[in-house]
């Protein structure tokens, strides 16, 4: 479903996203007024090495909350629409942990904050990890420049999630999306690496 919009008004443009107004006509007849953001949409991976039981995670300052947050590797769908949403992973996962996976399946698909913003984030589980080069010409820059990468046990990040230790909403949506995988045995039957995306190919 998708209610006609009326009119739209650009309130503000930045380098991501623009802050728009749009008049939308509810089933009803009556006009409403909404706020949002745009935004290109997303892809983070869950790096998980099954022979130690541990994830790739990243420690990178995000200046709207102002701490460091606990995060998986993540990257925006901006290098055109022909790009596949599982080969922009892969770009992400190497670019911030220099490491490439051969085994690919997609985890979990969420609307991150749907009241307020029209982000779309895939999140796939890589497996079969091995390190790789950065892409060629690529430089890590402004937060990723200080961002810092490691190992931590799967347990470990499941228990953090839990304890509200960790809030990046990638990497607590991609942990129990994993973690409810594992204990139901769904493991092997996740969705393939291409498989559609309903939300973003309405």
């Amino acid at each position: 479903m998708s209610w006609p919009v009326i009119a739209r008004d650009v309130l503000g443009e930045g380098h991501v996203s623009s802050f728009v107004n749009e008049t939308i006509e509810v089933p009803t007849g009556e006009l409403i007024e909404r706020q949002y953001l745009t935004h290109p949409g997303a892809v983070a991976v869950v790096a998980w090495r099954e022979e130690t039981d541990d994830i790739a995670v990243l420690r990178q300052y995000r200046h709207p909350v102002r701490a460091v947050l606990v995060e998986i590797p993540a990257g925006l769908l901006d290098h055109g629409d022909d790009e596949a949403y599982v080969v922009a992973a892969q770009r992400e996962l190497a670019e911030e942990v220099a490491l490439a996976a051969d085994r690919w399946e997609v985890l979990v698909d969420i609307c991150t904050t749907p009241g307020a913003c029209e982000e779309t984030l895939r999140i796939f589980l890589a497996r079969d990890l091995r390190p790789t080069s950065r892409p060629e010409g690529f430089e890590l820059e402004g937060e990723e420049a200080q961002m810092t990468w490691g190992w931590e046990p799967r347990a470990d990040l499941v228990d953090a999630v839990l304890a509200g230790t960790v809030v990046s909403p990638s990497l607590c949506t991609g942990i129990l999306a994993l973690e409810t995988a594992r204990l139901s045995g769904f493991t092997q039957k996740l969705r393939p690496a291409d498989a559609p995306w309903p939300i973003r190919e309405r």
